[in-house]
């Protein structure tokens, strides 16, 4: 229907809606139902801020299993052109041949001279081949391993890359076809753009919407995949630091991940840097960089890259990750098995197997892993053992970092804490990992009065035991949960129920879990 004086046509996400002339940000996105957090900044980029190029170079192929994107090497080759004046005429091919190799749709008649010869070709190249060297039955052939084969390629070969959505080419079966093929069309950010978290902004005609920003993760990073899954865990991202070149998040800055996967950090790249520093920090490329050997690949925005490039320093966008992670930690058996029932993978149970058990291990610890495998152990102690603590970083930031950081919590919900020495109504703690050799702990919150029971506390580099965790049951005027005095002690939160202490003796662990984080996961659950 044309659109009359009294009303705008606007783009959510790609999608059209027609809205009553004067509706603002918010009337689109209650129209819209687009994925949105309160909170969180939407991007709007005017019509008349498009610049559009001639010259485009990147396409969007929908299947019904997802999109993948290709870059064509050189628009101006014979294969370059070809696949640019007749790209809608593929739509609707279906995968005539898949092996382990390749998968190919089509067939279709194409204006190319085939070649018998055996070419070489690379994990995510794409090439026109000719069935039979004859031109009449081609096919669009997406390779998924480096191997050589007699396609009847033409001369050119190769002749784009896949550059997002690599992962499914190797779902895609015999049943899938092309749905449709879109040209992605680059813009440059101009004076008519704007990234807020008004949502009383008036729209106007043809203005298009971005709500949030979708990833691929990679298969080749489940470590640094993990590490962002956990950067993103309540579906936000922070923009701490703004460049021409990328936008990052500081929140895991310092916690350390492993290199997993060199290769170039296109426009819309996440790559976590796993050395020096700012080791631990996800970017997020808003244009082309090179391979780096301190930033390993991790995923790759597949929508919503606008959003990236019209964010501001201080603001936080939505994201959604594909896969979505598995989060079993701090979760019961039977909250989990049907879970992962519906989503193919086999749950073995271990350890605990009562009816309060709840899951404080898995193996494989990352969601990648896990779907790769299709097979999860999952290890698990009463509920008795689990400790909800509710922490104070307003008060004591430093401290509260060393004990997240300690006990792997700002990466998974669940930490473990071995018990160090029991006496009289105290318990002291030593953390798995040595971070006293590298974290100071200066004295903050410490307190003047009374300790209370139940309250967490963390000997300072005022004593020489810095670093130990402690907990009374009782109320004390004259030492700390850790037995120090309280000018050597730092007061990080509490206990929520501090009489499950009861009966755990040295030698024992206790597995932690944040009060708010559980809540948190509760509701997603």
């Amino acid at each position: 229907m044309p659109i009359t004086s009294n009303e705008i046509s606007v783009e959510v996400n790609g999608q059209k809606y027609t809205l009553p002339a004067g509706s603002t940000l918010g009337d689109a996105l209650k129209v819209s139902r687009a994925p949105y957090i309160a909170g969180t900044a939407v991007g709007i980029l005017k019509k008349a801020a498009e610049k559009r190029t001639e010259n485009v170079t990147e396409y969007a192929i929908k299947t019904p299993r997802g999109e993948l994107r290709i870059e064509l090497k050189d628009p101006e080759s014979s294969s370059g052109k070809l696949w640019a004046e007749h790209y809608k005429e593929y739509e609707g091919k279906t995968i005539h041949w898949a092996s382990p190799e390749a998968l190919a749709f089509g067939p279709f008649e194409a204006d190319i001279k085939p070649l018998r010869e055996t070419g070489s070709f690379e994990a995510f190249d794409v090439v026109f081949g000719a069935g039979g060297f004859d031109s009449r039955n081609t096919h669009l052939i997406l390779s998924r391993k480096r191997h050589a084969a007699e396609y009847g390629s033409p001369e050119d070969g190769v002749f784009a890359t896949i550059v997002t959505g690599r992962n499914l080419i190797f779902r895609l079966s015999r049943e899938d076809s092309i749905l449709s093929i879109e040209p992605i069309i680059e813009w440059e950010q101009l004076a008519e753009k704007t990234c807020t978290t008004d949502l009383s902004t008036l729209l106007e005609n043809h203005d298009s919407v971005f709500t949030y920003f979708e990833v691929e993760l990679s298969r080749n990073s489940p470590k640094g995949a993990e590490h962002f899954y956990a950067l993103t865990r309540e579906g936000t991202l922070n923009v701490d630091v703004i460049t021409s070149s990328f936008i990052s998040d500081d929140s895991l800055k310092e916690e350390p991940v492993p290199y997993e996967n060199f290769e170039p950090r296109r426009e819309g790249a996440i790559s976590v840097r796993t050395v020096g520093y700012g080791a631990g920090r996800i970017y997020i490329s808003r244009e082309e960089r090179p391979s780096s050997l301190v930033h390993s690949v991790v995923g790759q925005v597949t929508k919503g890259l606008e959003l990236i490039k019209l964010a501001e320093k201080g603001q936080k966008l939505s994201v959604e990750s594909l896969p979505p992670q598995i989060v079993l930690l701090g979760h019961s058996f039977e909250e989990v098995e049907p879970v992962l029932s519906s989503i193919g993978v086999e749950l073995v149970k271990d350890g605990y197997t009562g009816k309060d058990a709840v899951i404080v291990r898995q193996d494989p610890p990352t969601t990648l892993e896990i779907f790769g495998e299709a097979k999860v152990t999952a290890y698990a102690v009463s509920r008795e053992k689990l400790i909800e603590v509710e922490l104070y970083p307003e008060i004591a930031p430093k401290s509260v970092d060393f004990f997240r950081h300690s006990l792997e919590l700002k990466t998974k919900t669940v930490g473990k804490l071995p018990v160090y020495m029991v006496y009289e109504n105290t318990y002291l703690f030593k953390t798995e990992k040595e971070v006293v050799k590298y974290k100071e702990i200066l004295p903050e919150n410490t307190p003047s009065g009374r300790v209370l029971a139940g309250e967490i506390g963390i000997t300072n580099q005022a004593a020489k035991r810095m670093g130990t965790i402690g907990a009374r049951l009782v109320d004390d005027d004259l030492f700390g949960p850790t037995g120090e005095k309280f000018s050597s002690t730092n007061i990080i939160g509490r206990i929520v129920e501090p009489e499950r202490l009861k009966g755990i003796e040295e030698g024992d662990a206790i597995y932690i879990i944040e009060a708010a984080r559980r809540r948190t996961d509760d509701k997603g659950n």
